[in-house]
């Protein structure tokens, strides 16, 4: 089942020269991680805003094509030109990749029930939630923490809690751990994984941390001056690493070297991750 359909989807800023989205097409199945990759400036974040209809319902510009969102759970279909942000927000859930620009409540238990206390949901019902997401995102013991005392990877997890306590169908990440150290961006991206393993959800995530998306994604979008100019499994895009590179991707260690080595003969196929270039290239 198809959870997201764009169909020719172009977009441009008001007073921008340049188109950010150019005819873009793609569907993202009900239960996958749908990675999307690409240089700078490609268009990755501005499709984000458009998967939940912040474009083009709140932010204005030349908008042409169609995002159609269905919950998986109700069969319902929503178009985002016609669907409220609001409405939307129950089917996609959004992180963007700065936590600071979600968080502006004064506790962690507030920042998590803002959103449910607008819904107009009764109090056991918020209570049951937030209890669920502090759970689920490992900030059990921090509800009366003010937000802007936790560690960056503390913060984006209370991002995607206050996320995740809509209980949408699917959730969207823009680039979550850019901000992050090492350990945060661990942090960051096992609950992904979590989420993925034991409550089946959809993600769709835009990392430039491509080690993790080749490793764990279901599919692959690859982005390039507001076009997919590829798609295609992990395995399938470790076939083009040199067109990759020309797009300034950066590659994991393991794929680069598996690459040189299957120029010389070595090995015969791309390693995607060090488990296996070691396994393939005779060590232990």
């Amino acid at each position: 089942m198809n959870v997201i359909t764009v169909e020719n989807l172009s977009f441009r800023y008001r007073r921008a020269a340049e188109y950010s989205l150019r005819d873009v097409s793609f569907e993202a199945r009900k239960g996958e991680l749908l990675g999307v990759i690409g240089p700078s400036g490609s268009g990755k974040s501005t499709l984000c805003l458009t998967l939940n209809g912040i474009i083009p319902r709140s932010i204005k510009g030349e908008f042409s094509g169609d995002v159609v969102i269905r919950d998986p759970r109700t069969g319902e279909e929503y178009n985002t030109r016609e669907t409220p942000v609001s409405r939307l927000s129950t089917v996609i859930g959004l992180v963007l990749q700065n936590p600071e620009s979600q968080l502006f409540n004064m506790t962690v238990e507030e920042e998590i029930a803002f959103g449910l206390e607008n819904l107009g949901l009764e109090r056991n019902e918020i209570l049951r939630r937030l209890r669920w997401v502090l759970e689920v995102t490992g900030l059990r013991g921090l509800e009366r923490e003010f937000p802007p005392n936790l560690s960056g990877g503390q913060q984006q997890r209370l991002a995607i809690a206050s996320v995740l306590a809509m209980e949408p169908a699917v959730l969207v990440l823009d680039e979550p751990t850019s901000q992050l150290d090492p350990v945060g961006r661990r942090e960051v991206l096992g609950l992904i994984s979590l989420l993925r393993k034991e409550h089946g959800m959809t993600v769709i995530l835009v990392e430039h941390h491509t080690d993790y998306i080749l490793r764990f994604a279901d599919r692959v979008l690859v982005m390039d001056g507001g076009h997919v100019i590829m798609e295609g499994t992990p395995r399938e895009l470790a076939e083009e690493v040199e067109t990759l590179k020309k797009l300034g991707i950066k590659l994991p260690p393991s794929l680069e070297i598996s690459h040189e080595l299957r120029k010389r003969g070595v090995i015969k196929a791309p390693a995607l991750t060090e488990e296996e270039l070691l396994s393939w290239t005779g060590h232990p």
